[in-house]
This record gives structure tokens, C-alpha cells and sequence, in this order.
């Protein structure tokens, strides 16, 4: 088992991830009506969303991706938001920490930038998760897909 966090993670983020995981629950646009506290979004749905790399859900206390890559993203900095990622299908070198170069705030608590100078830099593949602590910087800098991950965001306090 690898481990890449270094921070502990609350056991309801953990929780969440697990459900992701076994695929017991998922939410997105195409949804059934929420019933008794419960979004059941269909197969049909899901792949939709995962065939465009698109939001399944966004709420004010979390948000759910059906994210796709097929080459290199930007470098991103949250201030608020953990992301949690679950990597369905290809893989990836993802970078973290280091220094965003050229960075832009792109919306509040958001950072973007085209790379990430130093850092470390690691392989994911099918079946791992990963978790990125609000404020870390992050960047898939080589894609080997498509690849298709869930994205759990989940806002806590801004890093100082």
C-alpha cells in the first residue's frame, strides 16, 4: 500500500471516498428526485458525464466530479477545498507541493498556473485515491489515458 498524505484525514472524508469506491453511491446531473435524503443518479447518467468530463453534483457543503483527463492539466492551488480523487480507468504522473510558476488567481481561493516547478512527483493508476489537502499545490503533468477519476471536493477553513 502506498501512502501519500501526510496530514490525517477525518474518518467522514474517508468514509465518503470508500463509498465512491465501491460504487454505492454516486450523484449527477440526470439525477432521480433526492428522495428521504437520497440522490441515485442512473449508469446511463454517470458515463454521460465522465464522456465530457463534467460535474455530477454541487452543493454548498460538497461537490462530486466525473473527471477526464486525455493529456496535462494546469496546476491548481485550492485555499478552501480538499480534493479527494478516485482513478477509474488510465493513469497518470501527478505532481504536488513545489511552487506554481506564473500563478493567476482564477476566482477566490483559486490558483492556476501552467506548471509546477520542484515538488514531488508520483504515478497513479486504476484503483488509487488520492488526497490533497487545501493549499497544496497540484498538478497532473502527464496523462496516459483517457483518464477518469472521481473528484470529491470538500470546502473546509483556508489555509493561513
Amino acid at each position: 500500500m502506498r501512502h501519500f498524505h501526510s496530514r490525517p484525514v477525518a474518518p467522514s472524508m474517508m468514509a465518503l471516498v470508500l463509498v465512491l469506491g465501491l460504487g454505492l453511491a454516486t450523484s449527477a446531473r440526470g439525477q432521480s428526485a433526492s428522495d428521504g435524503g437520497v440522490t441515485v443518479i442512473t449508469g446511463d447518467a454517470t458515463r454521460a458525464a465522465f464522456a465530457k468530463g463534467t460535474p455530477l453534483i454541487e452543493t454548498a457543503a460538497y461537490k462530486v466530479h466525473a473527471s477526464r483527463r486525455e493529456g496535462p492539466g494546469t496546476a491548481e492551488v485550492h485555499a478552501r477545498d480538499i480534493d479527494i480523487f478516485y482513478v477509474l480507468e488510465g493513469s497518470a504522473t501527478l505532481v504536488t507541493g513545489g511552487r506554481p510558476v506564473d500563478a493567476k488567481t482564477t476566482a477566490p481561493d483559486e490558483v492556476r498556473a501552467p506548471s509546477i516547478e520542484g515538488g514531488t512527483s508520483r504515478a497513479v493508476a486504476k484503483g488509487d485515491v488520492i488526497i490533497i489537502h487545501n493549499g497544496v499545490p497540484h498538478w497532473f503533468k502527464e496523462v496516459r489515458g483517457p483518464f477518469l477519476y472521481y473528484t470529491v471536493k470538500v470546502p473546509t477553513a483556508a489555509q493561513p
